[in-house]
């Protein structure tokens, strides 16, 4: 899948210009981004594709140097699975297994 990535969004189409699947992650303030929205259609779900995503939102935010606020349902189920990954998530914080 061809993902295209922009200012507060990557997102993929089919060759009809259909969404196919979207991230969006709007600036918060100067110092954190959220991620606000994953979507999948319903056709390609179950396939890792918005697990994917979200891996590509991490890296871009990382990247600018942005905190993540997580607010989207899937955003906040995924941090909260994929620890290693929380580094800069400022909203979701899982305990190790060894203190639950």
């Amino acid at each position: 899948m061809n993902f295209i990535t922009e200012e507060n969004r990557i997102f993929a189409e089919d060759e009809n210009h259909n969404l196919l699947c979207e991230i969006t992650f709007p600036t918060r303030d100067e110092k954190r981004m959220d991620i606000n929205h994953v979507y999948v259609d319903p056709s390609l779900r179950g396939g890792g594709i918005a697990s994917h995503m979200m891996e590509l939102a991490y890296a871009e935010i990382k990247q600018r140097g942005k905190l993540i606020v997580a607010k989207c349902p899937y955003a906040i189920a995924w941090f909260k699975k994929n620890v290693a990954y929380q580094d800069i998530v400022i909203n979701v914080k899982s305990k190790p297994e060894s203190e639950e």
